[in-house]
């Protein structure tokens, strides 16, 4: 109901009758409409561990082992994953932005699918050969969601057919933030990453 009718109009009373239970019934399982998109959201992360999993063994398979081709291939397979909910996806962005929701993507109740993304690209990065400078590795996954929250919001407004301009944002993206990584290892660079590193997790505290 949320592909066909959008979020706002989908209703808990509307799904119920969908799914041929009384509102009452409903409730029992699911308390609000929240709660729903909250199971959306894990369901969409357990398809995108999949289909990452799936997208990275086939980057190894043929020898590509780098973080670029791990990372675009974890972020077109979030994409994939997405793309039968691009049309609520304005919608619903106007209903999870909003600091106090339940809905937001940083909230308290999204700890549990935030956890299981973050996880997501954690595999990319662990399993990177060469590895990520040691300096970045417990950082990089949560960087790397946030950059990826950045390209949902981008693909959410990507009026393009099949929403190409992100494909293409990911595809030039990815290599330059493999790239500036690598920076890390020269000198003098190093200390703005530290410096960065520092900024990031101030903020995050």
């Amino acid at each position: 109901m949320f592909r066909e009718v959008g979020f706002e109009k989908t209703t808990m009373r509307a799904i119920a009758a969908e799914a041929g239970v009384s509102v009452g019934n409903a409730y029992y399982y699911f308390a609000s409409k929240d709660e729903l998109v909250q199971e959306l959201y894990r369901q969409v992360q357990d398809d995108h561990a999949a289909l990452a999993a799936q997208a990275i063994a086939e980057q190894t398979a043929a020898g590509k082992t780098d973080l670029a081709s791990r990372l675009k291939a974890t972020l077109h397979a979030g994409l994939d994953v997405m793309a039968p909910y691009h049309r609520f996806g304005a919608d619903f962005i106007a209903t999870a932005i909003r600091p106090a929701s339940a809905v937001n993507p940083f909230s308290a109740d999204s700890l549990q699918a935030r956890a299981e993304s973050l996880s997501i690209f954690r595999t990319a990065v662990e399993g990177s050969k060469p590895q990520v400078p040691k300096k970045l590795r417990a950082d990089l996954p949560e960087l790397l969601w946030l950059g990826y929250m950045g390209i949902t919001l981008f693909w959410v407004y990507d009026a393009s057919e099949g929403q190409r301009r992100t494909r293409r944002l990911v595809d030039g993206a990815a290599p330059l933030i493999a790239r500036g990584l690598q920076l890390a290892r020269v000198p003098g660079v190093g200390k703005i990453i530290d410096e960065v590193l520092d900024l990031s997790r101030s903020v995050r505290k």
